[in-house]
């Protein structure tokens, strides 16, 4: 499928723990990241709260290195609803190839079963016109896996 130069992207899932069990992992960005690449896919390092940024504070800026190709990405959560359970990031600066990018993940209750979540992840990738479409296609493709990763981590967990 040819890559779109505004490339949006929509996952969801159901979660085998309770939407505050979901949330307190979610809402901080060390956690996730560390969900999203687990030893065997290992597409972060260096990861980091960054200008005095902290799970705690909004807007708060974090950095890592993407393993592929040792690039700088720079994100900064810009926004986060405790009681409705969402969060919104984005990118600070250009890096491989995307010149813009942002994300909303949210845990909803599930109505009748409560020990369980529905989790969701959008986000809208922007493309450089001089981006090398075989990075972006790796990023995306990384992308696509991420909310599995999040649904296999609460699978484990909750047994």
């Amino acid at each position: 499928m040819p890559i779109q130069r505004k490339h949006t992207m929509y996952h969801s899932t159901i979660l085998e723990a309770d939407p505050d069990t979901v949330w307190a992992t979610v809402r901080d960005a060390m956690q996730i990241l560390d969900i999203v690449s687990p030893g065997d896919l290992d597409i972060h390092r260096d990861v980091s709260w960054v200008e005095g940024g902290s799970v705690e504070t909004v807007p708060a800026r974090y950095d890592f290195r993407l393993t592929l190709n040792g690039r700088l990405v720079q994100q900064e959560i810009a926004a986060r609803d405790e009681i409705n359970k969402t969060q919104s990031y984005r990118a600070i600066a250009p890096t491989s190839g995307v010149a813009g990018y942002e994300a909303t993940i949210r845990a909803f209750p599930i109505t009748n079963d409560p020990a369980r979540s529905f989790f969701e992840w959008s986000r809208i990738l922007e493309i450089a016109d001089d981006a090398d479409l075989n990075v972006v296609e790796a990023i995306i493709d990384v992308m696509e896996k991420q909310t599995d990763a999040v649904r296999d981590h609460f699978a484990t967990t909750s047994k």
